[in-house]
């Protein structure tokens, strides 16, 4: 079918050779330098001692493979490239080329005699695929559904998480271009670039996982690649109690605040599970609302029908163009909207979000970067300060009262695991000061042996918060005043 050529015979190079002619996109961008998984055969280093927390990540244990496998693979690989037509490889769906791949490298392999286990030469072939098709090293850790976020510190050094903790790989690019070829197939897809004009970039798998780049000489020490993955399967808030990241009558609470069509804000540090607890929160809101999404990168994952994602720009070659988050927000406005959620308030987008939220649109949410509710007001305050607008403080702090009902605060704490710790309402004004109430708390108890924190979540025995009048008018109010009521029963039953 690619007018494979009649001899594979020949002299074949270890180092991999330049495509005969250009090719689309998305083969293009792993195979534009001919990358072998791998430092090259004439550059291969002696791999660092195991540490005891580096970790087999699938078919990425290269640690054991010699300087005849990488020859060996190269010259597969040149092999191959000189039996395809790269054009109608790229015309192909993913398993019809990979399936075509594999058959032609079988074939490689039988015409030059390479000896090799089966084994091997099924971990050559999916190399070979993942190079040619895929994110090359990466594939084996994306694949993988226990991870949470993958960061590749250059081409020879990838941790991942697990579980909450880091952890080194013995995952290996060939070299810096290699890795550089990984990232612009990947920004590539969204219709972003990354080079040294433009050397960081935001961006997104077909999946939603979070992608940021950050390349020379921006970065010192060659390309740097971070993946905040998603779970193929999306969370609830059911397994989040599973998980002890609340309890049942939290999560009960949260179901009924994000169903009476509450506004919230979601606060936390880095990776504490704010976009997956706003995941969770989304799946309450009726069918038949009109949602729309602004975000950085498009990675909320919404199941209802009626769903309109937005998605901010960065400037072109020319510093043209440039579509901010304020603008998304400002746009939905029009597109009427019966919520709107904000992935990520970072700038003076706040203040057209606490306008919407005063205007009609109940039920709208958002994440923000803050340590404790408090904080998360006053971070509030200051990006509205920020934005230009000349408005007195008391001004500013009456608008996020009348605007906020609940702050969710998600933290990471220092063991790995994910805790809501606060749900705390917000109440109004005593003088210039933001009065807040938390209706549940997570304490830290101890450590048990394993250095995993010990803790519970509690009410702080309020059964009638301020957003019960919201939960009678969508008939919760049972609901959410049984929760509570359960809640300090459980509670004094424990104090006992």
């Amino acid at each position: 079918m690619f007018g494979k050529r009649t001899s594979f015979g020949g002299n074949t190079q270890a180092a991999p050779k330049a495509p005969p002619a250009p090719v689309q996109q998305d083969v293009a961008g792993s195979i534009a330098s001919r990358p072998i998984d791998g430092p090259s055969a004439e550059t291969t280093a002696p791999p660092p001692p195991k540490r005891e927390e580096e970790i087999d990540a699938n078919d990425a244990s290269k640690a054991g493979r010699d300087k005849n496998y990488f020859q060996t693979k190269s010259a597969i690989f040149n092999a191959l490239i000189d039996s395809i037509d790269l054009s109608q490889l790229a015309a192909m769906d993913q398993v019809s080329a990979r399936e075509e791949i594999r058959d032609i490298v079988a074939e490689i392999i039988a015409l030059k005699n390479f000896v090799m286990s089966i084994s091997e030469q099924e971990d050559l072939l999916d190399d070979i695929c993942n190079d040619v098709l895929g994110y090359g090293p990466l594939e084996p850790l994306l694949a993988r559904d226990d991870i949470a976020d993958i960061m590749v510190n250059g081409s020879q050094r990838c941790y991942i998480e697990v579980s909450g903790r880091v952890k080194l790989t013995n995952v290996r690019f060939r070299d810096d271009s290699h890795l550089m070829n990984v990232c612009q197939r990947i920004v590539s897809q969204v219709g972003r670039r990354v080079d040294e004009s433009s050397p960081i970039c935001d961006a997104r798998l077909p999946d939603g996982s979070r992608v940021n780049v950050i390349a020379p000489p921006l970065a010192i020490d060659g390309p740097t690649l971070t993946i905040r993955k998603f779970k193929k399967d999306k969370l609830t808030l059911g397994q989040l109690v599973k998980f002890g990241s609340i309890s049942p009558e939290g999560a009960e609470v949260l179901r009924v605040l994000g169903r009476v069509r509450a506004n919230i804000l979601i606060s936390g540090g880095t990776g504490s599970g704010k976009t997956t607890l706003l995941n969770c929160m989304t799946a309450f809101i009726e069918k038949d609302e009109r949602v729309i999404t602004c975000e950085d990168s498009a990675e909320l994952q919404l199941q209802q029908p009626h769903v309109v994602r937005l998605e901010t720009r960065p400037p072109n070659l020319e510093g043209e163009g440039e579509i901010t988050m304020r603008e998304l927000v400002k746009n939905c406005l029009r597109m009427r909207p019966e919520r709107i959620i904000v992935g990520e308030v970072r700038g003076p987008e706040a203040f057209d979000l606490l306008q919407a939220m005063n205007t009609g649109h109940d039920g709208s949410m958002g994440t923000l970067h803050a340590n404790s509710p408090r904080e998360a007001l006053s971070r509030l305050e200051s990006m509205i300060t920020m934005g230009g607008y000349a408005l007195p403080s008391r001004t500013i702090r009456e608008m996020i009262v009348s605007s906020i009902d609940v702050i969710v605060q998600a933290a990471r704490l220092r063991d790995g695991s994910r805790r809501i710790t606060h749900i705390s309402e917000v109440l109004g004004m005593e003088g210039d000061v933001i009065v807040t109430q938390d209706v549940f708390l997570y304490d830290i108890l101890g450590e048990d042996a394993n250095g995993s924190l010990i803790g519970r979540h509690r009410s702080t025995g309020i059964t009638k918060p301020n957003f019960a009048e919201k939960a009678r008018y969508y008939n919760e109010e049972p609901a959410l005043v049984e929760a509570l009521e359960r809640a300090n029963v459980e509670q004094n039953e424990m104090l006992r």
